[in-house]
């Protein structure tokens, strides 16, 4: 019997000892707990908890029918802010909300099948909140004394921890893989000797191709590229652990299963990855595909290179006339010439000079129309007379060379809008092309037919034919064949340039055929047709106007020019007057009142543009034509010489036809 001053643990010894919660349990009022007093539980509670109180592992018991709840001081943490009430309540009422998760495997236990589950996820409420939990534990049964299970046991580890550990490791891993793989260069991890592939990137896919790398070695994985020195480096790293990079190297890959080779460039590093013990396990491939750089280089170089050569042939082209050009002058000035031998001298100045200023007209052409800043006034024109015209300017060469030339025009007229100059320009060079390029006593015929809403002008001829290396790119800038003796007169190689920046102008298109070296070639420009032909226009005025001489003022600081040009136009029939400066050709246009002023922009005491206004301002010389006469012929010079005054603007040396043509009309006008 038990005496009043015996303590629990003395009547109950399985309650001795246990830490707090076995201070609690001796403490605990039972009277509300659906286990009853500790002095009534049977045996095989009263040895289950004596041991799970003297366990440091996490345990607990629930028995009889209610489930009563008993556990230890590891536990105890578990329950959180569930104990110290949970200690001989209800299972169910301490855990409701895991309840439906956990209430099979008591099921099994209560009915002596024992459950492992490993990291079971729970989503409990200890501390106030819902949380995300995970346990590793085992029900078991727990029989009373006639072998009935009563009760059951449980051993268990949270390992909560654990799991938040090891997913924000595959987090991390992941977020290193997706940074991985969408680095914007090419990388790859191999393993082993046989270099097999672990990991690989998008970038990586796209160098070589879509195809399966993983768990391949490099040389099965990728054997297109066998032979060209990359299996052998990947060996020489592996073997020696020392790295290799590589600057813009070629690889030939086929990243088409069923294309050809294709030759890409790469920048890489060949770095090898070490293990614990320092041996090279693999290789860490990174590097970036330069194909587009290496070629933007490549065309940078061949672009200097042209550059180089443009600019040695611009100095052979412009000695070559200067040197018949100063020993014709050094010769008439002498003065002992005979009539016929100082006539033959000035027709080789004035030739040669024409030629200087075709180059440089080409070079400035080519630089406003590539630049955009060409200006080209269209007009209905017919193709036939735009091929009249080029075939004019050709002609002297065509007799001079011997050529035939046959012309097939179309068998309706063709009409087209464009400005006629810029047309003549760009058939006349194709023409002028072909005559040069043909042997003398050459055929050449020039046709014109209509084609798919376009004028077609077909130039052929049965010359020396173009490269087929040079064929693709005849129309680039300072682009030539190469030079032969027979072609030494083969100009700037800005011509064709020219020739497919102006017809783009115009909404049209050029090509080139060739079927070879000494083989001839044709040349085709397609410029759109008129919808419908233009009206039929008044007859123009005769170029050269009525008859009658201009009176002309010339103002230019260089003397020379201003002589040569008045003596020029004086043989012309018009009476022309000289100032070298500013102040005495406003003086002298005020005395005398010209008709026409020439006038140099870049004079010494005001320029032309102050002089033009001055003129304008002026009642004696208001109604005056002037024309600037300046070597800008930029579009910028021109609307600034608009806004002085000028009503024309011509750049140095001035075309004699156009000027002529200006004093016609002006004396037409006049009279």
């Amino acid at each position: 019997m038990k005496t009043e001053h015996e303590t629990p643990s003395e009547w109950l010894p399985f309650l001795s000892g246990g830490g707090q919660m076995g201070a609690m349990m001796r403490a605990h009022d039972w009277s509300r707990s659906p286990l009853g007093h500790p002095r009534d539980w049977p045996q095989a509670l009263r040895t289950t908890v004596g041991l799970m109180l003297n366990s440091k592992f996490p345990m607990f018991v629930a028995w009889g029918p209610e489930l009563g709840f008993l556990y230890n001081d590891t536990y105890a943490v578990i329950l959180g802010e569930k104990h110290p009430t949970a200690l001989g309540n209800r299972f169910h009422d301490i855990w409701r909300e895991i309840w439906e998760d956990i209430h099979p495997l008591i099921v099994r236990a209560l009915k002596g099948e024992a459950t492992y589950m490993d990291r079971l996820p729970l989503r409990m409420n200890r501390h106030g909140y819902d949380e995300d939990t995970w346990f590793t534990f085992s029900y078991s049964p727990v029989r009373d004394e006639d072998g009935t299970v009563a009760g059951m046991y449980c051993a268990c580890v949270e390992a909560t921890a654990e799991v938040l550990a090891e997913r924000y490791r595959e987090e991390e891993n992941q977020r290193l893989m997706t940074l991985f793989e969408q680095a914007p260069g090419i990388l790859a991890v191999l393993r082993g000797p046989e270099h097999v592939f672990e990991i690989t990137n998008e970038s990586y896919m796209q160098l070589i191709g879509r195809r399966e790398l993983i768990g391949k070695p490099a040389r099965e994985a990728l054997p297109e590229v066998a032979g060209q020195g990359f299996f052998e480096l990947l060996d020489q790293v592996y073997q020696s652990g020392q790295p290799f990079v590589g600057h813009a190297v070629p690889v030939r890959v086929q990243r088409d299963a069923s294309g050809q080779l294709e030759e890409r460039f790469v920048d890489f590093v060949y770095q090898p990855i070490r293990g614990p013990k320092g041996d090279v396990e693999g290789i860490f491939v990174e590097g970036s595909d330069v194909t587009a750089r290496k070629r933007v280089e490549d065309d940078l170089r061949a672009a200097n290179r042209q550059k180089d050569q443009f600019l040695a042939m611009l100095a052979h082209e412009l000695r070559n006339p200067l040197a018949p050009i100063t020993t014709a002058a050094q010769l008439l000035q002498r003065g002992s010439l005979d009539p016929q031998r100082a006539r033959h001298a000035s027709d080789i100045i004035v030739r040669q000079a024409e030629h200087m200023t075709d180059l440089v007209n080409d070079l400035l052409d080519v630089s406003r129309v590539t630049r955009g800043l060409a200006e080209i006034e269209k007009e209905d024109l017919n193709v036939a007379d735009i091929v009249q015209g080029a075939v004019e300017q050709v002609r002297p060469l065509l007799d001079m060379k011997r050529h035939q030339l046959q012309l097939e025009p179309a068998p309706v007229p063709l009409h087209v809008s464009g400005d006629r100059t810029r047309l003549v320009q760009v058939v006349s060079n194709i023409l002028n092309n072909a005559a040069k390029y043909t042997p003398s006593g050459g055929r050449i015929t020039l046709r014109v037919r209509e084609e798919e809403g376009e004028a077609v002008i077909a130039v052929c001829d049965n010359g020396q034919g173009i490269d087929p290396q040079v064929l693709p790119y005849i129309f680039d800038l300072f682009t030539q064949a190469e030079r032969t003796p027979d072609r030494s007169q083969g100009g700037l190689g800005i011509g064709l340039a020219l020739v497919k920046s102006l017809v783009a102008l115009h909404g049209g298109r050029v090509a080139a055929f060739s079927e070879g070296m000494n083989r001839g070639s044709e040349f085709l420009i397609r410029l759109p047709l008129l919808q419908s032909a233009p009206a039929q226009q008044e007859a123009q005025q005769e170029a050269d106007g009525r008859e009658g001489p201009v009176r002309v003022l010339v103002v230019d600081d260089n003397a020379d020019a201003a002589q040569m040009l008045a003596t020029l136009l004086e043989a012309h029939g018009h009476q022309v007057s000289v100032e070298y400066d500013g102040t005495s050709g406003l003086a002298r246009a005020l005395r005398e009142r010209p008709e026409v002023m020439l006038l140099d922009i870049g004079l010494p005491d005001m320029d032309g543009h102050e002089l033009a206004r001055r003129m304008r301002a002026s009642p004696e010389t208001a109604n005056a034509t002037l024309i600037a006469l300046t070597g800008y012929g930029q579009s910028d010079d021109r609307e600034r010489a608009r806004a002085a005054g000028f009503d024309r603007h011509l750049v140095k040396p001035a075309d004699l036809s156009e000027l002529l043509r200006i004093l016609a009309s002006v004396r037409g006008e006049a009279d």
